[in-house]
């Protein structure tokens, strides 16, 4: 099945810049959305800290639950709504038994909404040395993908090809990154999931069309660069935008049906989704052009 004919004749390379100043924008807009919030809003996996999930009989009040957690000393936490009747409670104390948190929070919440109107349903704790722990495995993890990527399509290709599909994958994260600090996402262990989900989402896109360049360039020496990267990203266009099409709609449906629990996870990749399309038509195969120029390959071309 097509959607575009494979003899479009759009010039994708022409739109490079564009596309560079478009995702500098972006990634700039990111950078200062992370300032603006004193960096990444940590999940308890990474800041270390305690959650309780509540579910109330009735739709809960913030504000009530709040003072009523008050005397109990915890009057710094992050109370967030996670569906219609339960919230989740979120403190950076980590020190205590889960047991003994549970029983302060029993009692605090008694004395307003008394035993029955309520149900403690999780208690999670993470300890600040576990929490940074977490947050080093995280970044190796996907510094890790990015090296084990850069080393495969190296082999596999040639390093201009490499080099070309690891500025996708990281604009990828950053651009992901970007819209989650926008939106004041929290950073956790499912969201470095995602991450790592888009990062080989977008590498698979990227080697079909870096394929499709390679065997275009052996069949036409003479052909410009440049046309040979417009005519593959033509070619394959049908293939990205029908396989990015269906993911995408699966995508929706989670993000809708879904429920909170896996909300920020599918936010995540949708935003992943997008951003991988977008840097494997504009942003990988142009920037095999660039390292052409720099270091010419050994296929003669006709200028």
């Amino acid at each position: 099945m097509e959607i575009i004919k494979t003899d479009t004749h759009f010039n994708f390379v022409r739109l490079m810049k564009p596309a560079v100043i478009l995702s500098l924008a972006v990634i700039i807009i990111g950078i200062a959305s992370l300032i603006w919030h004193g960096g990444p809003n940590y999940g308890i996996d990474f800041a270390g800290g305690s959650l309780i999930q509540i579910k109330f009989q009735t739709e809960p009040d913030a504000d009530k639950i709040r003072g009523a957690l008050k005397p109990m000393g915890f009057e710094g936490s992050i109370i967030q709504k996670f569906g219609p009747q339960e919230v989740i409670v979120r403190t950076t104390e980590s020190g205590a038994d889960p047991k003994g948190l549970t029983s302060r929070i029993d009692e605090a919440l008694t004395a307003v909404f008394g035993k029955s109107g309520y149900e403690v349903r999780r208690v999670e704790m993470v300890g600040p040395k576990v929490g940074r722990d977490l947050t080093k495995k995280a970044l190796l993890a996907i510094i890790f993908s990015w090296i084990g990527i850069l080393i495969y399509v190296g082999v596999r290709f040639e390093f201009r090809y490499a080099l070309g599909g690891i500025v996708a994958l990281v604009h990828d994260v950053l651009v992901t990154v970007t819209f989650l600090s926008l939106f004041d996402k929290e950073f956790d262990l499912t969201i470095v999931a995602a991450l790592l989900t888009i990062i080989g989402y977008s590498i698979n896109d990227t080697i079909v069309i870096f394929d499709r360049i390679r065997e275009n360039s052996r069949k036409n020496t003479r052909m410009p660069l440049l046309e040979v990267i417009n005519m593959s990203v033509n070619q394959t266009l049908s293939r990205t935008l029908l396989t990015s099409l269906t993911v995408f709609m699966v995508l929706i449906i989670l993000f809708i049906f879904g429920g909170a629990v896996i909300h920020d996870f599918t936010f995540a990749l949708l935003v992943g989704t997008l951003a991988g399309v977008y840097s494997t038509v504009f942003i990988a195969s142009p920037i095999v052009l660039v390292f052409e120029k720099i270091k010419p390959s050994g296929l003669k071309r006709k200028k």
